[in-house]
């Protein structure tokens, strides 16, 4: 006895289809909203991260919405009588069904893992890391000697509990990033103490400052404002206030502050911390035990923490 092949059921065909075109255009709509849901783009690599967040967003649109679709479909058209006690049927597994769910996640875990290799690719942020020597005075943190660096260098030093930035060319310190719009930039990161992260949220781009290492940082701004760094690491008691602002201006504008900060002499920097570390001494307050935070870094241009800022 032969048996008559089974029949495509054309209905459920269609409506699939038309289901999982909707999903597609939900998908596409789920990508261009997320790039509102992130700060101003204000340099080379955001369109970049940017780019990859949302193709990510779309991908998890369509899983979800399409998961939680057959979950609902079960749950109202094919759940069992209100009384049904009885076992379901003893299926046997699905060999076909079986190698068209692993196959499926693998191509999309393996297309985001092509899309992140070829943006960081593109990046190309990261130079070399060198081990510093607190002992040796051209390696000592602030100390690097300014030949070696590349004009448009800036030596970022991290403590507990705030940024210090000196332009080694023109001899200026400051606690407030100045940099040029449309010109790349090389940053030198170290770190005095603890593990501490440098991220710029309107730049898209984070990198951890590590004791004992000079980490070397490249971008390019792109859009003139005023935005945050911000210290991305847990590194003790007054970290979230370990934050600085960021000036991106004009050549002309970076020029004339640096010969600004050049005809300054030292004076303390700015530090949240500090200020906060005093102020609950003197009230007296025993509070929790905490590391005390390093003194206020001497610098030429102290800056503001005060003035708003687009992200």
């Amino acid at each position: 006895m032969t048996t008559s092949p089974s029949r495509i059921n054309l209905p459920a065909v269609a409506m699939v289809s038309a289901w999982t075109g909707v999903l597609v255009v939900l998908s596409f709509w789920m990508s261009r909203q997320a790039y509102h849901w992130l700060p101003v783009q204000a340099s080379t690599a955001a369109p970049l991260v940017d780019g990859l967040f949302s193709f990510e967003t779309a991908l998890a649109t369509f899983v979800f919405c399409g998961v939680v679709s057959v979950m609902a479909w079960v749950v109202l058209f094919n759940r069992a009588a209100k009384y049904d006690m009885s076992d379901a049927e003893p299926i046997e597994g699905n060999t076909r069904l079986e190698i068209i769910w692993t196959v499926i996640p693998a191509l999309v875990v393996f297309g985001i893992a092509f899309y992140a290799v070829r943006v960081n690719q593109q990046l190309a942020i990261l130079g070399p890391m060198e081990h510093i020597h607190r002992g040796n005075p051209i390696e000592q943190v602030g100390g690097y000697a300014g030949d070696r660096l590349p004009p448009e260098a800036v030596e970022v030093i991290a403590r507990q509990w705030s940024w210090e930035f000196r332009y080694p060319k023109a001899q200026v310190s400051s606690t407030e990033l100045h940099l040029p719009v449309n010109e790349p930039v090389t940053f030198r990161l170290v770190s005095e103490d603890v593990i501490h992260g440098f991220y710029v949220p309107a730049f898209r781009l984070k990198q951890d400052v590590i004791p004992g290492r000079a980490i070397d940082f490249k971008l390019t701004p792109t859009r003139e404002g005023r935005y945050r760094l911000r210290d991305s690491m847990y590194s003790g008691t007054w970290f979230a206030a370990n934050q600085a602002d960021v000036v991106v201006e004009s050549a002309d504008s970076f020029q004339a502050w640096l010969k600004q900060g050049a005809s300054q002499p030292l004076q303390p920097g700015l530090s949240d911390a500090v200020q906060e570390y005093d102020e609950r001494q003197q009230a007296g307050a025993k509070g929790w035990a905490t590391v005390r935070p390093a003194p206020r870094p001497q610098v030429n241009f102290p800056g503001s923490n005060t003035l708003p800022h687009d992200a």
